[in-house]
């Protein structure tokens, strides 16, 4: 390529341009001139390299380099970029990589470039490569875990694509109870592991988990198996898509403790007749079953009208008094009288008394005992006339204290009973013993100081 020649300011200008550093030096090596174009690097203090020898301003492992290129004299068949260490004043060292060109006159000009952004870059690489190293170990760790569990339940696990339902991975249950010895069941569609009439079962069950996201259950056909076994389906996804977790159980093998036919029969019909209401729902508060006088108190002529919706509909405080029994019984405690009120299909409301229990079976459920509040009181009527009235002493302080006295203290007690039995049913949750009292939350920390309610550092927290 053929260049005019430079006049010395567009040459400078240049070698501002490509250069971080630039050295003019005799042929000794001594600096005559430095010019620096970044700001990073004044903290070497270049300038103070004039009347120095530039093998002087480097590192000692670095003089080596600064001599071989002194040597050629920048003669073009030896001319290339050297890498060398120069020390700043607190001692750190500073990488720059250097060319050397001759100048008129014997002299010669070193061209610098500052590599710290590229040793940067270099040190952003070798922490990035290590960490995904780490992931990858800590991958495999993980899935030879999920290996050994996979391969080792006692239960038949299949993996199954969600997309075309086939079979991805089947542990040694599987392939034993599926009679796969050759390992032919990968890549097979997962319903022909179970008879013809059991297919369109297990076909809505995957679409059921699939489109609910929970644990569903169905019981099918194994083929070539006479008893029918219980299917659950999970679903979960990963980068290729969602997948099932199937897993097949033996109905023999759920546990379940024998019960007489007859017996269960019998249970049946009494819960169906049963003279308080009575309600079955999942652990989402779905209703499943209601009995007849369940439906009485709702005000329902068929079970359509309730089957498949929410129990927390049903409820006047709706979500505030679905909380308090949802984390009794997702605790497996049993709830005994639970005070609310049921809103019926025409709209009233019905005071009612709630007993519940946790059922622990394959498939979680909760059983309600809905008692008519009601009706109660009109029983209890004749014989609370009978009982001496609850605040019939109070009259024996007629005459000694003012009225007005006698009615404080006796609000007081009645507000501090209603306060306490609300914090007792919601477990101690003030936010929903507020509303089911119809206070503000503040309005409820105010009353529990007032009765000294609360602890030393809870009022230091109200406070």
């Amino acid at each position: 390529m053929k260049l005019p020649e430079l006049d010395p300011l567009t040459f400078s200008k240049l070698l501002g341009v490509v250069s971080d550093v630039t050295l003019v030096m005799d042929a000794q090596g001594v600096i005559l001139d430095v010019s620096t174009a970044r700001d990073k690097l004044a903290t070497l203090g270049c300038q103070s390299w004039i009347g120095r020898r530039w093998i002087d301003t480097v590192t000692s492992e670095s003089r080596s380099k600064i001599e071989d290129m002194l040597q050629s004299q920048g003669l073009p068949d030896v001319m290339r970029w050297r890498h060398v260490n120069h020390v700043n004043a607190v001692g750190n060292e500073i990488a720059l990589q250097y060319v050397l060109l001759p100048l008129r006159d014997g002299q010669l000009l070193a061209v610098g470039r500052d590599l710290e952004s590229l040793a940067e870059l270099q040190r952003r690489l070798v922490e990035t490569q290590q960490s995904m190293e780490r992931d990858y170990l800590r991958l495999r760790h993980i899935e030879a875990r999920y290996r050994v569990l996979f391969d080792t339940s006692s239960d038949a696990v299949l993996m199954v694509d969600a997309i075309n339902q086939k079979v991805l991975e089947a542990n040694l249950g599987a392939q034993s109870l599926l009679k796969d010895a050759g390992k032919r069941l990968v890549g097979r569609d997962v319903r022909e592991c179970f008879e013809a009439a059991s297919q369109g079962e297990v076909q809505s069950l995957l679409r059921m988990a699939l489109a609910t996201g929970r644990v569903e259950m169905c019981a099918a056909r194994i083929s070539g198996l006479l008893p029918e076994w219980t299917v659950s389906a999970t679903v979960f996804r990963q980068e290729g898509g969602a997948q099932f977790l199937v897993r097949l159980v033996s109905r023999d093998a759920v546990g379940e403790p024998y019960r007489d036919p007859n017996a269960s029969s019998v249970l049946s019909e009494a819960m169906a007749h049963f003279p308080d209401g009575w309600l079955l729902t999942d652990t989402s508060g779905v209703i499943k079953s209601v009995n007849e006088e369940g439906m009485a108190l709702l005000g329902l002529t068929a079970t359509s009208q309730v089957l498949g919706q929410s129990l927390e509909r049903w409820l006047l405080r709706g979500a505030v008094d679905w909380g308090v029994l949802n984390t009794s019984l997702r605790q497996q405690q049993p709830v005994r009288n639970f005070a609310t009120e049921v809103r019926t299909l025409s709209g009233m409301t019905l005071p009612v008394e709630v007993s519940a229990i946790y059922l622990a079976r394959p498939e979680p459920m909760y059983v309600f005992f809905v008692r008519d509040l009601d009706r109660r009181m009109q029983v209890s009527a004749g014989v609370a006339q009978n009982h001496v009235h609850p605040f019939a002493e109070l009259s024996q302080l007629v005459g000694r204290r003012p009225i007005k006295d006698i009615v404080g203290e006796t609000v007081d007690t009645i507000e501090r009973m209603c306060i306490e039995a609300a914090l007792e049913l919601t477990h101690n949750n003030r936010a929903s013993a507020a509303e089911m009292l119809g206070l503000s939350r503040q309005s409820l920390y105010v009353k529990l100081r007032r009765f000294n309610m609360v602890a030393e550092a809870d009022v230091e927290t109200l406070g």
